[in-house]
């Protein structure tokens, strides 16, 4: 497996994606009952290589990812050839950039003495999806870009 398996909601959400994946293979609901019953570990390989697809396109279509702790925000660009990084690191120990008080302080402190800015760029690596997969992994969400692209025009 390339990247992990889906949850089982994220599975019953996709079921009817699911169920055109499983007629791509010439698979009928009864014969999907009787696989899971009599070769349980066919329809976990099933399993695997449907999250596989869903990952990679998922991957394949994402351009931003964020990931935001108590004093870090960590918001990327994910473009053709490379990864860009915009890191904002607040010094403010009482802020907690998670909850709407503690993000408040900091649109009113952006530009103080108690926020620290760093850009930086990476190749990716052979496989860019799973660099991808791999910042998801380490906590980032996906999201449109609104902060990345704001933060890009005050500091860019």
């Amino acid at each position: 497996m390339k990247y992990r398996r889906l949850s089982k909601e994220q599975l019953e959400e996709l079921h009817p994606e699911f169920i055109n994946f499983l007629a791509t293979q010439s698979i009928t609901a009864d014969e999907w009952s009787k696989i899971k019953t009599e070769k349980p570990e066919v329809a976990e390989e099933e399993l695997d290589v449907f999250s596989d697809l869903i990952w990679e396109g998922v991957l394949t279509k994402v351009k931003y990812l964020e990931n935001i702790s108590e004093l870090q925000m960590h918001l990327f660009q994910l473009t053709e050839k490379e990864m860009k990084l915009i890191s904002v690191k607040v010094l403010n120990p009482e802020i907690d950039l998670r909850t709407k008080v503690g993000f408040a302080w900091f649109k009113r402190n952006f530009q103080s003495d108690f926020v620290e800015y760093l850009t930086a760029s990476k190749a990716y690596s052979e496989d860019k999806n799973v660099d991808k997969f791999n910042l998801i992994q380490q906590g980032a969400t996906i999201t449109k870009g609104e902060l990345y692209q704001w933060f890009d025009e005050i500091i860019g």
